[in-house]
């Protein structure tokens, strides 16, 4: 690992004692919203990226991080908490390195802010907890170490189409609800029981509602021992919003390189962080580049994303949900995430319409391990003959439409009835969404999925109806519907 400079913890209650003595290094001379003007009065200028510490006139402290330097005393600071009640004049103090979060042990089953303070309404953090700084550089590539294993979901589209490594980066990509929130919280739900490890949950931006109802479901489900959450509230400063996702990734690295503990890391959405460093940049006044996203963004994607690698004999897996907005995939913010991820999950606003959850495009999904060298050639095999039946749909979507299913010829009619009851099979009900749909959730594996899916392609279900194939597990499940449904039938026909 590249050695790292220095950097110490930095506290924000009026009542706690820091670290390190503090050193006053000068005063505010501007304050326009987030962004601070500090005069240095004693020794140099702290570096870029360095926090600070600003005391407000009731002894409470702000913490800042320095983001560039204006003249030979002058610096400009991001808040990363509410500026309110402060005023020029105020003391700056500099703890001498980057802003420290606890990590370790301290911090599972807590739910904590950017700067690492716990906000779960449960006792303060042990002060004698590990902490390390945010920023840190990427693991080189000579230490890095690939992984062809898959990480298991138990949701049948994703397996089938889209697999997850572990060690790699997974992304959901899709408009305003298309279900991807729904889908990350179903992937925390399926893995739990299977996956033994730490889990780590960012959320940028997050509604209140949405962390709360994160915590009550952790809690009822008996996770909470081995997750952290890591929440940067939607009504918080955009510096905040923007350093959420290193807070996270921190306590997930450190529980990597020293625990050696495989970390599950989910992050909410990422587009928000991008967002918010949009945000940053306005405020710095940096000139806006495509699309008005800051000049910066392939780089503090590519800070964030580099450093969500294997190492040694453990791993960190991220699944990341990424808003794409008017659902535009060529959106620079999407093009820029998604080339760093290992596999793509994208949602279709089609296929919500349809009711057909969850509502993942067989066709723009993908994944680097969809290789026969990697999966096995059924798998893969199985994977192309679906995505082949349910395109080859889709090109006659447009004659159906118009002259109806009947004036396609018989091969086409065949086709087209097989990939209708594929995109059926490869719904399944969510356990998270049980209290709205009233269904039971299904976990898949990947032997029954291929099983079903091969059974389909081969014409064994052709003579069932679709309906069958909707909403449920494994095909023994629909196996039992269908016949369920024949019974039924028979009464009403006798009638």
């Amino acid at each position: 690992m590249t050695p790292q400079r220095s950097a110490v913890s930095i506290d924000h209650a009026p009542n706690d004692r820091p670290a390190s003595a503090p050193r006053t290094v000068g005063h505010v001379r501007a304050l326009r919203g987030a962004v601070l003007d500090v005069v240095i009065e004693h020794g140099p200028l702290p570096p870029v990226e360095d926090a600070l510490s600003i005391v407000r006139d009731d002894g409470s402290r702000l913490t800042a991080e320095v983001e560039a330097h204006l003249g030979a005393t002058v610096l400009r600071a991001l808040a990363l908490q509410s500026t309110a009640g402060l005023r020029r004049g105020a003391r700056v103090e500099a703890y001498g390195g980057p802003l420290e979060v606890p990590v370790g042990d301290a911090v599972l089953g807590r739910l904590l802010d950017v700067s690492g303070t716990a906000r779960d309404g449960g006792a303060p953090l042990d002060a004698g907890a590990p902490r390390r700084p945010i920023h840190r550089a990427a693991p080189p590539l000579a230490a890095l170490r690939g992984s062809t294993e898959i990480f298991t979901t138990g949701i049948k589209a994703i397996d089938l189409l889209a697999p997850l490594a572990q060690g790699g980066k997974a992304a959901m990509f899709g408009g305003a609800g298309v279900g991807k929130t729904v889908l990350v919280m179903e992937l925390i739900h399926a893995t739990v029981e299977r996956y033994q490890g730490i889990s780590v949950f960012a959320g940028v931006g997050e509604r209140s509602r949405e962390g709360h109802e994160m915590l009550s479901d952790m809690r009822g489900s008996d996770v909470l021992a081995r997750t952290v959450l890591v929440y940067g509230q939607m009504n918080e400063p955009p510096g905040a919003r923007w350093r959420v996702p290193l807070t996270a990734l921190t306590i997930a690295e450190y529980f990597r390189d020293e625990k050696h503990q495989n970390v599950l890391l989910m992050i909410d959405n990422v587009f928000r962080f991008v967002q918010a460093g949009a945000e940053v940049s306005a405020s710095l006044g940096r000139m806006p580049s495509r699309v008005g996203y800051q000049p910066t963004l392939a780089s503090e994607v590519a800070a964030l994303q580099e450093r969500i690698v294997s190492v040694g004999d453990a791993a960190v897996t991220a699944v990341e949900a990424v808003y794409v907005p008017a659902d535009d995939f060529t959106d620079p913010a999407v093009t820029t995430i998604a080339a760093h991820v290992d596999s793509m999950v994208v949602l279709s606003r089609g296929m919500a319409a349809e009711g057909m959850y969850p509502a993942i495009d067989p066709i723009a999904s993908s994944s680097v391990l969809l290789d026969p060298l990697v999966v096995g050639a059924e798998h893969a095999a199985v994977a192309i003959e679906v995505r082949r039946l349910i395109e080859h749909h889709r090109e006659l979507q447009d004659v159906i439409a118009l002259l109806g299913v009947e004036e396609l010829g018989a091969e086409d009619r065949l086709l087209v009835a097989r990939a209708r009851r594929l995109q059926r099979f490869l719904t399944q009900p969510f356990a998270v969404t049980e209290a709205f749909s009233g269904q039971p959730g299904r976990s898949v594996s990947i032997a029954d999925t291929l099983a079903g899916c091969k059974a389909i392609l081969a014409g064994e279900c052709d003579d069932w109806q679709e309906q069958s194939l909707f909403m449920v597990g494994t095909l023994d499940e629909a196996r039992e519907k269908e016949r369920a449904s024949a019974t039924a039938a028979v009464p009403a026909a006798l009638a």
